[in-house]
């Protein structure tokens, strides 16, 4: 069944298709999704990227094996399902032939038929699921420009500084930490916090409540200036959702990532990503679509493995519930790196008004999720954690998402083909807050100066104690 063509965006028009449930096994359609469109035949004529792209990333030595099942089994896979193709023509021909005569030997050789089919297609089904189940398991392929070392990110910038050197040397490592300073200014209490909701939680008031506010207020101007079309996403989900857009319940570790709903189905989602890619779900855009469709959302993230491994544990860096405005596009495959680069850009423009020494890398393979195929990172130096930390990420997905998300398009020559998705951070007030507070202390005046850009939206200059 088509629906109606939407109205959402000026831009585009597209159908969605309500999906019906379709297959016995779990790689199946569901009542939200088709099942992963993977392109089993370019993985086995793309074998030794995917090989590449498995060991520079560092995965298990069982994704390997899911590779090489995937070769070794596909030609099985269609050797049955020609066998079964060849019986349900003759099967088909004489069901013709009997509504003209009916003779003893075709019905036997019918109900034989029958016979030798049941367990070729027990086999082609439990065959066909595990092939396309590990398939789906697979990471995305590299861009030729991430770094080989996969342990090495490159600095490919610097930003309000000329080196991790100078960074340091114009703010040294200094005995206060925002931790210390938030609660010494009366704007941070974890104290609280942790008795009313357990560690790694967090009170923000007064001026610290109105700085998050006014880094959000900021973060949307700068992203609609650059237009995003704003939108507030839920902060719940299907759980199949956040599978499909690359998240898993643990990671590679087996810490816990992702908090569940119990007997719902549903999980928090840790990055307004989830919603936004989820958007347009099980959705074909026609030939006259405008790409790219840029979105901004600000929600709510959760996060369950803040703190699990014992690191980071103090203060704002690694806490459970935060708030972030996500950037989110869907394009084409020949726009995707640009785009990359676009994002980039507008972090680094956003960073460097709010005057933070930081750097920018492009990410090692040990460091990007099983959806990327390229990211970038921007750390900004923490004097008072004595280390540099993540501020943003941005990255380009390929087709990875919009595969397992049913997300299609035609292009100019009526093909179908997918889109190609890309995220990054326009700001994870978290973290900015520890940056702000550690580089723009005044232990002298014990206040913390405002950026200029945020000073319209707290109406002040500095942040003092009460």
């Amino acid at each position: 069944m088509k629906l109606p063509t939407s109205t959402f965006h000026p831009s585009f028009s597209f159908s969605r298709t309500v999906v019906a449930r379709r297959y016995a096994g779990t790689f199946k359609n569901s009542e939200i999704l088709l099942k992963p469109q993977i392109d089993v035949n370019g993985i086995i004529e793309n074998y030794s990227k995917y090989e590449e792209s498995i060991i520079r990333r560092q995965l298990p030595q069982e994704t390997l094996y899911d590779l090489k099942f995937i070769v070794e089994n596909r030609p099985k896979q269609l050797e049955i399902s020609q066998k079964m193709s060849v019986l349900k023509g003759e099967r088909n021909k004489l069901g013709e032939q009997m509504k003209k005569e009916r003779s003893p030997e075709i019905k036997d050789r019918l109900i034989s038929i029958k016979s030798e089919l049941k367990p070729l297609e027990s086999i082609a089904n439990e065959l066909t699921e595990k092939i396309y189940s590990k398939a789906e398991s697979l990471p995305n392929l590299l861009d030729e420009t991430v770094p080989v070392d996969p342990l090495k990110n490159d600095i490919v910038h610097f930003i309000n500084c000329t080196s991790e050197d100078d960074a340091m040397t114009k703010k040294p490592r200094t005995k206060y930490d925002h931790k210390e300073i938030g609660e010494k200014l009366k704007i941070m209490d974890f104290e609280t916090a942790s008795r009313i909701s357990g560690s790694s939680w967090y009170y923000l008031i007064g001026d610290g409540a109105l700085l998050e506010q006014a880094l959000v207020q900021y973060a949307l101007s700068k992203a609609r200036k650059r237009g995003y079309k704003m939108v507030v996403p839920p902060s719940i989900v299907r759980s199949e959702i956040v599978r499909a857009c690359g998240f898993r319940p643990q990671d590679q570790n087996n810490e816990k990532q992702i908090y569940e709903l119990v007997d719902e189905n549903r999980s928090l989602t840790g990055t307004a990503e989830i919603p936004l890619g989820a958007l347009h779900s099980s959705t074909v855009f026609d030939s006259v679509t405008n790409f790219p469709i840029k979105y901004v959302g600000v929600s709510r993230s959760y996060r369950a493995e803040a703190g699990a491994s014992g690191k980071d544990t103090k203060g704002l860096y690694r806490v459970h519930e935060f708030t972030k405005v996500e950037l989110f596009h869907f394009t084409t495959a020949s726009n995707g790196p640009s785009e990359l680069e676009e994002l980039k850009e507008l972090q680094i423009e956003v960073i460097t008004e709010l005057g933070l020494s930081a750097k920018v890398l492009n990410m090692a393979t040990s460091d990007l999720g099983a959806p990327a195929m390229k990211k970038y990172d921007i750390e900004a130096w923490m004097p008072g954690r004595g280390n540099w930390g993540e501020l943003t990420s941005s990255s380009n997905c390929g087709d990875f998402q919009s595969r397992r998300l049913g997300i299609r398009h035609h292009n100019k020559e009526q093909k179908m083909t997918h889109i190609h998705t890309l995220n990054g951070t326009c700001m994870a007030v978290p973290r900015v807050i520890i940056a702000l507070i550690e580089q723009n202390y005044d232990p002298e005046t014990e206040s913390i100066r405002i950026p200029e850009v945020l000073q319209p939206y707290m109406e002040k200059d500095s942040i003092t104690k009460n």
